[in-house]
């Protein structure tokens, strides 16, 4: 089955309580390219924003793209808190 959807299309497909802060799509590029690089759309604020990484590389992504969510109100990041 193929499936040709827009990016817009996909973030309306996420239900309104959907707390992550990207998402990863394995589409006609990542399966055709030797080094399969997945579609990553950045949803913090919904900005949409849009990359392709390696697999391997995915989880310092997370990492990075993290740490946006981790900022105060005045849009500092000033450390994870301690738990």
């Amino acid at each position: 089955m193929t499936s040709n959807i827009t990016k817009d299309q996909l973030l309306g497909l996420l239900p309104e309580d959907y707390n992550h802060t990207f998402i990863m799509v394995v589409d006609r590029t990542a399966i055709s390219r030797r080094d399969f690089p997945l579609l990553i759309v950045d949803l913090h604020n919904l900005s949409g924003r849009e990359f392709r990484a390696v697999p391997s590389r995915v989880q310092s992504i997370e990492n990075n793209l993290s740490i946006a969510d981790s900022v105060d109100e005045d849009g500092v990041f000033r450390g994870f808190p301690e738990s």
